[in-house]
């Protein structure tokens, strides 16, 4: 368990990190040539790992459903929405509802076990855990007159 814990955490930190650099280029590059370079130097970078680590046995896949071929494209939808959704509302906010996105969906999908996954029941004190976060991102994005300035508003210190 404590492995899983430390791997979620680090996977938030990378996270949080790509979604600096997402924001970044696509200041500079455009939501198009963003997506492409994330997933571009993302696949070549698995595809580089995934040799040195498993070798060919890396493409073995017995079993998998066909429609697994495709969640790639997904990914595309989730580079674009990343970007924009920060670039419109600032990375606390965007990614705050992006976390409470994947807890909802994932909530709904584990409760009535589709995707292939176990069904788990749904139960009070997780819908509590929703509303829970869903009322923290208000408060937040609600709570306060006037929002910070952006970095890239503030004065530049180049």
């Amino acid at each position: 368990m404590i492995v899983g814990l430390v791997l979620a955490l680090i996977a938030g930190s990378l996270v949080s990190l790509q979604n600096i650099f997402n924001s970044k280029v696509n200041e500079r590059a455009g939501s198009w040539a963003t997506t492409a370079l994330v997933l571009g130097l993302g696949f070549v970078a698995s595809l580089t790992l995934g040799f040195i680590f498993e070798g060919k046995q890396m493409f073995h896949l017995p079993h998998m459903q066909v429609w697994y071929w495709f969640i790639g494209m997904i990914g595309v939808g989730v580079v674009l929405s990343l970007v924009n959704g920060i670039r419109l509302l600032g990375p606390t906010v965007a990614v705050s509802i992006i976390l409470t996105s994947q807890l909802i969906f994932a909530l709904v999908w584990d409760s009535f076990g589709w995707l292939g996954l176990e069904k788990i029941d749904f139960t009070m004190k997780q819908l509590l855990g929703v509303l829970i976060i869903v009322g923290g991102i208000m408060v937040f994005k609600l709570g306060g007159k006037s929002e910070p300035k952006r970095v890239s508003e503030a004065a530049s210190f180049e």
